[in-house]
């Protein structure tokens, strides 16, 4: 029941995921992170088995960490994409592959534009101007496709994923709960409030 939203605007990508650990029918917990920040203007919302998400979120987080180290500079979010693409397509045939879903999101400080990857557990990648994982997806992808505009200001993106997230709450059967919300952009990463 894991659901997860993000999406550009003017300057900006919002990326918000639920804070609930579900397994079968139990709430495990009601207070998890599912957003990693993997630099100072990149970050990745994850989904999928619980064992094979964490894993894998600290394992990409280490290795952009160590690349920025031996570089001095960071990765830009279409080459951390490419290489989190490739990692997870490596794993596909092998008997450890992940179950994870991504939304890789970052503001390019070199070309100045916000980025945002729509990434699955087969290691498709796409760019998109909004994107959905989990059930919530099927309620969010129609109101996004309605209300996105990619000149919006942050506060007229934020209206849009609260509409989401209500349509989400009212509509699935399982309620996901609260939400973390986190923004990057020129400035780097905060926490935001819906």
């Amino acid at each position: 029941m894991e659901t997860s939203f993000a999406l550009t605007g003017k300057g900006y990508v919002i990326v918000a995921a639920d804070t609930t650990a579900i397994r079968s029918i139990v709430k495990m917990q009601i207070d998890q992170d599912k957003i990693k920040e993997l630099s100072p203007h990149l970050l990745m919302a994850y989904s999928g088995e619980p064992g094979d998400t964490v894993q894998f979120a600290e394992y990409v987080e280490r290795n952009i960490r160590l690349y920025q180290i031996r570089n001095l500079y960071p990765l830009r979010p279409a080459a951390a994409a490419s290489w989190i693409r490739r990692s997870l397509a490596e794993t596909l045939r092998t008997r450890n592959a992940y179950t994870v879903n991504l939304l890789l999101g970052g503001y390019d400080t070199s070309s100045h534009t916000p980025n945002l990857y729509w990434i699955d557990y087969m290691g498709t990648v796409v760019e998109v101007p909004f994107a959905a994982h989990g059930y919530g997806s099927y309620f969010a992808l129609s109101l996004l496709d309605r209300y996105h505009d990619p000149e919006a200001s942050l506060e007229e993106g934020l209206a849009t994923l609260k509409r989401c997230i209500n349509e989400v709450s009212k509509r699935l059967v399982v309620d996901p709960g609260k939400y973390k919300v986190k923004v990057v952009d020129k400035d780097g990463i905060r926490e935001v409030e819906i």
